[in-house]
């Protein structure tokens, strides 16, 4: 019998080397901040996947690990078929350490020095440094964003895909951070004007699991369609809260390609051995824990509402539309008044707060500030009302 997951369990993650709580300082300057930051969740994971972990930690051995073989790639493959009605093959599938790792890894491998990498921003911090630090040019095509919903501009982005040196289409599906899912014409579009301007397509779905009880998003292989030039990049860390485990996939239809990832990754970057703990997190979580997701995706649909709630109330001048994916809230707080830079200090000095800036997604831009929401109700009121807190304070030094 599967368990009921307790989300509202209150849970302290101090003094486990966490990025989120013991590193706050290193990004907002203070130590004593409730933080709603970087995309991991306050939430224990499976207890189907803790018993496996445990099973395997009694051995007492840990060597190198395999990660070709069948019961990490039928997992990937069979969640594909019960989730999303997609068929993958097997052989498509290819282990990596990250995510990130993956993008950076293809866009060696499918551009060169100064070619131009496309990006719908705002956009995930990381796109920008990888995109950079690979002496790639970044090429933005902006969303369309009209009274709080987020929309592609096709015109834009058929022209940037012209330009002779865009080879690459780095795209966020589900997006982070606005939480858009991709309409099935919106992703036929893209692959159409992809497929025209010969443009190959990194697809980061890592998102993809977590989505609003009444949205569903897919897999852009789905469409079966440009196949050879297509890379999606992925992992169940975030769906099952598993990132310290370290493990994630790919999944390239084309042969050619997964070879010369293969060579990139084994002989060139000497990664050919996978974490025994992030390979079996992944299995278990796949087979076995499809309930603990669906619990997730209404415990953080709950939290969404909450927090439009409190802002309906408490905050009417930020500006929400619930996310159709992902458990980051995207708030609009450009009718406050304040820069991000005012904003930013009374959150942390006065609220004792972290809150993500939009400036991190969409350099310069003051409008928007990114609220992790996969905690506890009762962190998430908190959090809440020390951003009131802060705001009220802003309001009253007038």
């Amino acid at each position: 019998m599967n368990n009921t997951p307790d989300f509202n369990n209150v849970i302290d993650r101090k003094g486990t080397f966490c990025t989120q709580w013991d590193y706050v300082k290193d990004r907002f300057g203070q130590e004593d901040l409730l933080p709603f930051t970087v995309s991991d969740m306050d939430l224990n994971v499976p207890s189907e996947i803790v018993t496996a972990l445990k099973d395997r930690l009694s051995h007492e051995v840990f060597g190198y690990t395999r990660w070709n073989h069948d019961y990490f790639k039928e997992a990937i493959v069979s969640w594909y078929q019960r989730r999303y009605d997609t068929k993958i093959a097997d052989d498509w599938i290819v282990y990596s350490p990250a995510v990130i790792f993956s993008v950076a890894k293809l866009i060696e491998m499918w551009s060169n020095p100064g070619d131009g990498v496309l990006v719908q921003t705002p956009a995930y911090d990381a796109f920008f440094k990888v995109i950079e630090s690979n002496d790639r040019q970044l090429v933005e095509n902006p969303l369309h964003y009209v009274e709080g919903i987020y929309t592609i501009d096709f015109e834009d982005l058929a022209e940037k895909l012209a330009y002779d040196t865009t080879k690459i289409l780095l795209l966020c599906s589900p997006h982070n951070p606005t939480g858009r899912i991709w309409t099935n014409k919106e992703l036929e579009k893209i692959v159409e004007l992809c497929e025209k301007h010969q443009v190959k397509i990194i697809s980061d779905e890592i998102h993809m699991d977590v989505n609003a009880p009444e949205h569903q998003a897919y897999p852009l292989v789905r469409l079966n369609r440009y196949l050879d030039n297509i890379a999606i990049c992925t992992s169940a860390s975030k769906t099952f809260n598993t990132p310290g485990l370290i493990g994630s996939y790919c999944v390239i239809p084309s042969e050619k390609v997964r070879a010369d990832f293969l060579i990139a990754l084994k002989n060139k970057n000497g990664l050919s051995s996978t974490s025994i703990l992030g390979m079996i997190s992944t299995v278990v979580g796949y087979n076995d824990c499809a309930y603990w997701v669906d619990a997730l995706n209404e415990q953080v649909a709950a939290n969404m509402q909450v927090i439009a709630d409190f802002l309906a109330e408490h905050l009417p001048a930020v500006t929400f539309k619930k996310p159709e994916a992902t458990y980051l809230a995207w708030l609009d707080v450009s009718a406050l008044g304040y820069s991000g830079e005012q904003l930013q200090e009374a959150l942390i000095n006065i609220g004792k707060v972290a809150i993500m800036p939009g400036a991190t997604y969409d350099p310069g831009n003051d409008h928007f500030i990114r609220f992790n929401v996969g905690c506890s109700q009762a962190k998430l009121i908190e959090g809440l009302n020390r951003m009131k807190i802060a705001v009220s304070a802003l309001n009253n030094s007038k």
